[in-house]
């Protein structure tokens, strides 16, 4: 898996955004964003089971991307230890409950979600 070591800053790919999709509120905001900014084409939402599983053809789409996006929902941070486990170093991550969104006290709506969605474009410099 060396690899995946390399950053990711010669590479032609696409931007994929990993989410949390856990069965907490934050982590069902985390997937919707991931859903929402894929549609609007600002990435590749990807799958982070894969690389959880070293799948050969995950791995190797997620070393070529030009960038990648974590997004977590909470402090447990399964997103970003899932993408270091992988050997993936080089990767912007965002946190949920770093934007003051409660676990466990979280609607999940389309404002959440929307709210949460500004904040990665604007972290990524896109809004």
């Amino acid at each position: 898996m060396k690899e995946q070591e390399k950053s990711n800053e010669c590479s032609s790919g696409p931007m994929l955004i990993f989410a949390c999709s856990g069965a907490a509120d934050v982590g069902e905001i985390a997937d919707l964003t991931a859903r929402k900014l894929n549609k609007e084409g600002l990435g590749k939402m990807f799958c982070l089971a894969g690389i959880g599983g070293c799948v050969e053809g995950i791995m190797k789409n997620t070393g070529a991307a030009s960038e990648l996006v974590a997004i977590d929902g909470c402090p447990l941070d399964c997103a970003k230890k899932t993408l270091e486990r992988g050997n993936f170093k080089q990767f912007m991550h965002m946190r949920l409950t770093d934007m003051e969104l409660e676990k466990g006290k979280l609607a999940v709506t389309d404002e959440n979600s929307k709210e949460v969605t500004e904040a990665v474009r604007a972290h990524l410099g896109t809004d």
